[in-house]
């Protein structure tokens, strides 16, 4: 299985990150990935981090650069929030505020359909 996984449902971008500890060893993998979306013009991305059950502080930097970077040309980014280790760890640090995020991947895509 790939670690990064690219799936197109209609106008949305999934990327599924297909690991259970994500670190600065993939963050500029999915910095890559991400900049990748934004030059095919997509301005509604999900990015599915449920099977994280580690995010280092460099993955979750990309994250909120995707975020701002997204905002910037109109779109939104919206999280598949991981599981419960790493969301309280993210909920403590106040990061989990500033997205978007759902409990499945259904949740977010039909966040986009209520906007």
């Amino acid at each position: 299985m790939e670690d990064f996984e690219k799936k197109v449902i209609k106008d949305i971008i999934v990327e599924v990150v297909n690991l259970t500890r994500a670190t600065f060893k993939e963050a500029g993998e999915l910095k890559k990935i991400l900049a990748d979306d934004y030059e095919l013009r997509f301005k509604k991305i999900v990015v599915d981090i449920s099977q994280c059950d580690f995010i280092d502080s460099t993955f979750l930097g990309v994250l909120v650069v995707a975020l701002k970077n997204t905002s910037k040309i109109g779109g939104e980014l919206k999280l598949v929030r991981p599981r419960s280790d790493v969301l309280s760890v993210m909920s403590n640090v106040g990061s989990l505020k500033i997205f978007n995020s759902f409990e499945t991947l259904n949740e977010a895509l039909q966040s986009f359909k209520a906007n």
